[in-house]
């Protein structure tokens, strides 16, 4: 008996008849086929380092992916250098997704590029995504977005912009711009004077 083995039978000493119970669930079909794949591909790469991860993904080799990050059809994702996606994102590229270089999307965040909503109103809510909406997202250069926060589908984050925690974003935000709330409205502007306090608070915590 291996380590894992020895691992999983402390923890369920039935472990073997949970196996055949799971197995018993599965319905042969291609859709699910390939949902296990993508299922198992997310599971076995919580072993990896953040830049294993961003490889596995396709993002350039300067870009990191922390655990628990799901990215949707990775395939249509668009990503710049120097990207840093934090635990539990959610990042969905299936209506077109791009990011720019240097911008950091925080634990817990939400990019949403697609909406089932009219499938729901129709009463059409069944496999297959007939009625799903995608629309593009674009999320700039140098963006901060915070953890926890949404952006909804078809927006676009300018050049610099920061989404504070537990936003809501459902417009578009001007480059530079500091947004926060749900909706998220603007309440500041990254202009010199807010990168000088940074920079001096900064300096100040070195110098201890």
């Amino acid at each position: 008996m291996n380590d894992l083995d020895r691992l999983l039978r402390a923890f369920a000493p039935n472990f073997d008849s949970l196996v055949d119970e799971v197995l018993a669930t599965r319905i042969g079909s291609q859709r699910n086929e390939n949902l296990r794949r993508h299922i198992a591909l997310r599971w076995l790469s919580e072993l990896l380092a953040d830049d294993e991860r961003a490889k596995l993904y396709g993002l350039p080799a300067s870009c990191r992916v922390r655990e628990q990050t799901k990215i949707l059809m990775p395939e249509k994702l668009i990503c710049g250098e120097y990207v840093w996606i934090g635990e539990n994102a959610f990042i969905d590229a299936s209506g077109g997704l791009e990011i720019g270089d240097h911008t950091t999307i925080g634990v817990g965040v939400y990019v949403w590029t697609h909406t089932s909503i009219l499938s729901n109103m129709l009463g059409a809510n069944t496999p297959g995504g007939r009625h799903v909406i995608r629309r593009p997202t674009r999320i700039g250069s140098r963006c901060y977005i915070v953890g926890h926060a949404v952006l909804n589908p078809g927006i676009t984050i300018g050049e610099g912009a920061v989404v504070l925690p537990c936003s809501c974003v459902t417009a578009d935000v001007e480059a530079g711009v500091i947004v926060a709330g749900a909706p998220a409205q603007p309440i500041g502007h990254v202009n010199t004077a807010f990168l000088a306090e940074l920079q001096t608070e900064l300096e100040a915590q070195r110098s201890q």
